[in-house]
C-alpha cells in the first residue's frame, strides 16, 4: 500500500474510532458497520480522485457531493431525483429532520432509538462531515496534526452528551485511532525523504525502512497517550454534559424570572421497574392514616406531540412562604393537611423534588425555585435531591363521585390547552375512547369508564418488557396489544380523555411504597410510576389509575350501591391496593374480573410474593436466574485469567518441552533443543537474561555462575548443555536420558537461590513471554514477504519501446 493509501486508511479508521464515544448514546449500537460502509465510500471516492488526480478542491467537492449523494438516499430519496440527486424539496426535508432529531434529543433518555430519523441524520452526517475534515486535512492536504479538532470535537459532544459512561474507554479509543492517523503520516514523510539507517533488517530481503524514528514516534506516543489517562484520572470530573441528569435546565436569577424546560423522563421509569434490586429511593414519615394515596409526584406532563407527552415550557420563580390554593379546587370540597418528612438516598439526584400533590408548603434547604403551574420544585444552579430531607405540607383532597360527576365545564383557556391534539394522532384512539365511553352521561362517567376499561374488563396486560415507543402509532398500537405498564396506560387514558374533551395530562413520581416496623414507608425503584391526572372544576387536577396491578384505585371512581361496591362493577376497594391481596376470599368460581385483578386464593404465596416484587431473588427471576449466573461466572473467570495469561502460557509450554519424545532420531534432536530452550528460558524467568552469542557450554557455565548452583543442580545443566552440543556438531550424535529431570532439577536450585519476589515474578509475570511477541512479529515480517512476493508487477514485454 503506497503512503497516501496508508494515510487514507488511517483516516478512516481514526473518524471510526473516535465516532465509537456515540455508542453509549443510542442503540442499537450495528448503526457503527452502516457509518463504516458509508465513511469507506466516501474515503474510496477521495482515493480515487487523488489517484486521476484532480486538484485539491475538486477533491474534496467530490467527496462532498457523493456523502450529499448517499444522505439523500438514506434519508430524502423521495425528494430526489433517481433517489439520488437531491432537490430543493430534499434540503427542506433534510431541515425538517434536523429539526426532528434536535426535539427527539431533548425528549429520550440515553440511550436513544435511532429508529427516530432525525437523530439518525444527526449522527451518520455529523460522522461524515468529520470524516470529510478529516480526510482533507490529513490526506488531500498531508498535515494530519490539526485533523485532531474535528476528531476533538466529535469525541468533546459524545462525552458531553454521554454522562460517563466509559469516558476513559472512548478516549483511550479515539486517542489511538489520533495516534496512527499521526505515525502514518510521519512515514509517510520520512518515507520521501528516502531509506532512513536504523540497523540491519531483522530478516532477509525486509527494508526496515524508517526504523528509529518511528519507533520513536511510537514510544512518544504511548507516553503522551498514558500522562492523558493518568491526568484525566486525577483531575476532577466534568458532571452534566450538555443536558443535566435529568435534562433540566433553570433559568439563573433568583427573582420570578426564568423558565424551565424538561426531557421527558418515562424513558428511565421501565429501567427502574426492571432492576434486579428494587433499592430504597426515599424514605417517607408522614401524618397521614391512610398511606395508600400517599402518591410522590416529581412533575406533570402537559405538551403532547403525537408521539409522546413532555412537559411544557413553564415560568418559575421563587419558592412562595405559603402555597396558593391549587387551581379550580373549590371551598365545599372535602381536604386534610397532612405534614411529611422525606428523606432522599445519598446516590438519588433528581432536579425536580417529590412531594405529594397538591402541596400546601414546603420547608427545604438549598436552590429551589417555584414552578406554579404544577406546584413543583425544581432545582437551581445544579441544586438535587441527592441526601435531601425536607418537610412538605400538602392536601388530602377528598372529592365525592357527585362532586365530580356535577362538575362544571372548565374555563375555556384551560380547556383549550389540556384537550388540544396532534393531527397525526391515528383516529382510532377516538373511536376506541367513544366507544368505551358510550352511555356515559358526564366527563366523570367517561373518566370511570376509561380507567375500568384499561384496569379491569379490557383485557390489558402489565409488563414491564414492552418497548416504550415513540411514533405516532405507539397508543394505536398499545390499545391493539393491549400489553404495557404505567407509560403506556397513562399514555393511552390521557391521550383519549382529551379526545372527549375532558382535560389531561400525566404525572410522573412514585406509587405509594411499603410501610416499616419504625413507622416509615419505603419507597423504592420498583416504585417508579406514572398516571393520567384529568381536571374537573370545583375539585382540580384529579388522580385516575387505570394501569392494573399498580397504585391504588381512588376511592371517588368507586360507585357504591347500598354501603357496598356496585355487583356489576369488579373492582378492589376503595384505598386498597390493585396489587395481588393475600387475604382474599375464597371461591370456587372466580370471576374473570376478579382474576384480572388478580384477588383470587389460587395463586400460591409464591406467585403472589413474585408478583408483587418481593419474596426471594429466584422467585422473581424465575427461571432465567441460572442463566444470569452462569454469564456472570464465565466472564469473571475470563477477566480474572487475563493477567494469569503469561502464567499459563508458560505453564504449558514447559509441559509440552518436557513432554515425552519419539522414538526416531529427529525426535530425541528436538527433545533435546526444547530441553535447553526450557532451561534457558526459566533462567531468564529468574533475571539471567539469555546470550544468544555464547556456545551451549558458555552458556551453561554463565547459568551455573550467575544462579549461584549447587554442584547437583550444576552438573544437570552441564549435561543438558552436552546433550544439545551432541545434536548440534556431533556425526552421529547419541541421544541422552533423563534430561526432563535434569532441567526440573536446575528450576529447583534457581528457585531456591533467589529472593521470594522473585519466585513470584518468575510465575505470575515471566520475562520469557517475551518470546511470543518475537514470533508474532517474525510472522507478520514473513506474511507480508509472501504478500510482496505474490503481488503483480507490471513489466514491459521485451524489445518493446515507450
Amino acid at each position: 500500500m503506497s503512503g497516501r493509501g496508508r494515510l487514507a486508511l488511517c483516516a478512516w479508521a481514526a473518524t471510526l474510532m473516535a465516532a465509537c464515544a456515540l455508542l453509549p448514546l443510542v442503540e442499537p449500537v450495528t448503526w457503527i458497520v452502516q457509518a463504516a460502509f458509508l465513511l469507506g465510500v466516501q474515503t474510496v471516492t477521495g482515493a480515487v480522485a487523488r489517484r486521476i488526480p484532480l486538484a485539491r478542491p475538486l477533491t474534496v467537492a467530490a467527496q462532498a457531493l457523493v456523502t450529499l449523494a448517499m444522505l439523500t438516499l438514506i434519508f430524502a430519496r423521495d425528494h430526489a431525483f433517481l433517489g439520488l440527486i437531491p432537490g430543493p424539496g430534499a434540503f427542506v426535508h433534510f431541515g425538517d429532520l434536523l429539526q426532528q432529531g434536535g426535539d427527539d434529543i431533548a425528549r429520550y433518555a440515553i440511550p436513544a432509538p435511532l429508529e427516530s430519523d432525525g437523530i439518525k441524520l444527526m449522527v451518520f452526517g455529523g460522522v461524515l462531515v468529520v470524516g470529510l475534515m478529516v480526510d482533507t486535512l490529513a490526506v488531500t492536504f498531508r498535515s494530519a496534526a490539526p485533523a485532531g479538532l474535528p476528531l476533538l470535537a466529535l469525541y468533546s459532544v459524545a462525552a458531553g452528551l454521554s454522562e460517563g459512561h466509559g469516558d476513559w474507554l472512548w478516549f483511550l479509543v479515539a486517542a489511538i485511532g489520533y495516534l496512527l492517523l499521526l505515525l502514518a503520516e510521519g512515514r509517510d514523510r520520512l518515507s520521501q525523504w528516502g531509506r532512513v539507517f536504523g540497523g540491519a533488517p531483522r530478516s532477509p530481503g525486509i527494508d526496515s525502512g524508517p526504523v528509529a524514528p518511528v519507533r520513536t514516534g511510537r514510544r512518544i506516543g504511548v507516553a503522551s497517550l498514558g500522562i492523558a489517562l493518568v491526568v484525566s484520572a486525577v483531575l476532577p470530573s466534568m458532571n452534566g454534559g450538555l443536558l443535566d441528569a435529568t435534562g433540566a435546565g433553570v433559568g439563573a436569577g433568583n427573582g420570578n424570572g426564568g423558565t424551565i424546560s424538561a426531557v421527558n423522563p418515562l424513558l428511565s421509569l421501565r429501567d427502574s421497574l426492571n432492576v434486579d434490586e428494587d433499592r430504597q429511593v426515599l424514605s417517607v414519615r408522614t401524618g397521614s392514616n391512610d398511606i395508600s394515596n400517599l402518591y410522590l409526584r416529581i412533575v406533570s406532563l402537559d405538551d403532547f406531540d403525537g408521539r409522546t407527552w413532555k412537559p411544557s415550557k413553564r415560568s418559575i420563580g421563587a419558592v412562595p412562604k405559603d402555597f396558593p390554593t391549587p387551581i379550580g379546587l373549590g371551598s365545599d370540597v372535602k381536604r386534610t393537611e397532612v405534614e411529611t418528612t422525606i428523606s432522599a438516598a445519598n446516590w438519588y439526584e433528581q432536579s425536580y423534588l417529590p412531594m405529594p400533590y397538591p402541596p400546601s408548603g414546603v420547608q427545604v434547604r438549598g436552590n429551589w425555585r417555584y414552578e406554579p403551574e404544577g406546584m413543583a420544585l425544581v432545582g437551581d444552579h445544579g441544586q438535587n435531591t441527592r441526601g435531601l430531607t425536607y418537610d412538605v405540607k400538602s392536601l388530602d383532597v377528598e372529592p365525592t363521585a357527585e362532586q365530580l360527576a356535577a362538575a362544571p365545564a372548565p374555563p375555556p383557556a384551560l380547556e383549550r390547552d389540556y384537550t388540544e391534539l396532534p393531527d397525526s394522532l391515528p383516529a382510532v384512539v377516538a373511536k376506541t375512547a367513544r366507544e368505551v365511553t358510550a352511555g356515559a352521561k358526564n366527563p366523570y362517567e367517561q373518566a370511570v369508564a376509561l380507567q375500568d376499561y384499561f384496569a379491569v374488563t379490557g383485557g390489558f396486560e402489565y409488563d414491564t418488557q414492552v418497548q416504550v415507543g415513540d411514533g405516532p402509532n405507539a397508543i394505536a398500537n398499545f390499545l391493539r396489544d393491549k400489553q404495557g405498564f404505567c407509560v403506556h396506560f397513562s399514555f393511552a387514558m390521557a391521550a383519549m380523555a382529551r379526545s372527549l374533551g375532558i382535560p389531561a395530562r400525566v404525572a410522573v413520581g412514585f406509587a405509594p411504597g411499603t410501610p416499616q416496623a419504625d413507622g416509615t414507608v419505603s419507597v423504592g425503584l420498583k416504585d417508579a410510576h406514572a398516571w393520567p391526572e384529568l381536571y374537573f372544576e370545583g375539585v382540580g387536577w384529579t388522580r385516575f389509575e387505570p394501569t392494573p396491578t399498580r397504585g391504588t384505585v381512588p376511592s371517588y371512581t368507586i360507585p357504591e350501591v347500598g354501603g357496598s361496591v356496585d355487583p356489576g362493577v369488579a373492582r378492589p376497594s376503595a384505598g386498597s391496593s390493585t396489587a395481588p391481596s393475600a387475604s382474599a376470599s375464597a371461591s370456587d368460581s372466580c370471576s374473570p374480573q376478579l382474576r384480572k385483578l388478580e384477588a383470587c386464593d389460587s395463586a400460591s404465596p409464591a406467585a403472589a410474593a413474585a408478583q408483587d416484587g418481593g419474596g426471594p431473588w429466584w422467585a422473581v427471576q424465575g427461571q432465567w436466574w441460572y442463566l444470569k449466573l452462569l454469564f456472570w461466572t464465565l466472564l469473571g473467570l475470563v477477566v480474572l485469567s487475563v493477567p494469569l495469561m503469561p502464567m499459563l502460557w508458560r505453564l504449558r509450554t514447559r509441559s509440552v518441552r518436557l513432554g515425552a519424545h519419539g522414538r526416531s532420531d529427529a525426535d530425541a534432536a528436538a527433545y533435546t533443543l526444547a530441553a535447553w530452550q526450557e532451561l534457558t528460558d526459566t533462567a531468564w524467568d529468574f533475571g539471567i537474561a539469555p546470550d544468544d552469542s555464547q556456545t551451549p557450554r558458555k552458556a551453561a557455565a554463565r547459568i551455573v555462575r550467575l544462579g549461584h548452583l549447587e554442584p547437583t543442580a550444576a552438573a544437570s545443566v552441564h549435561r543438558v548443555a552436552d546433550a544439545v552440543e551432541q545434536v548440534l556438531y556431533a556425526p552421529h550424535p547419541r541421544p541422552t536420558a533423563g534430561l526432563a529431570q535434569d532441567v526440573l532439577r536446575v528450576i529447583g536450585g534457581l528457585r531456591e537461590s533467589v529472593s521470594r519476589g522473585t519466585r513470584a515474578r518468575a510465575l505470575i509475570a515471566p520475562r520469557s513471554t517475551a518470546r511470543v511477541v518475537w514470533t508474532l512479529s517474525e510472522w507478520w515480517a514473513g506474511t507480508r514477504t509472501r504478500v510482496a512476493g505474490v503481488r503483480p508487477t507490471l513489466r514491459k514485454p521485451s524489445g518493446q519501446e515507450g
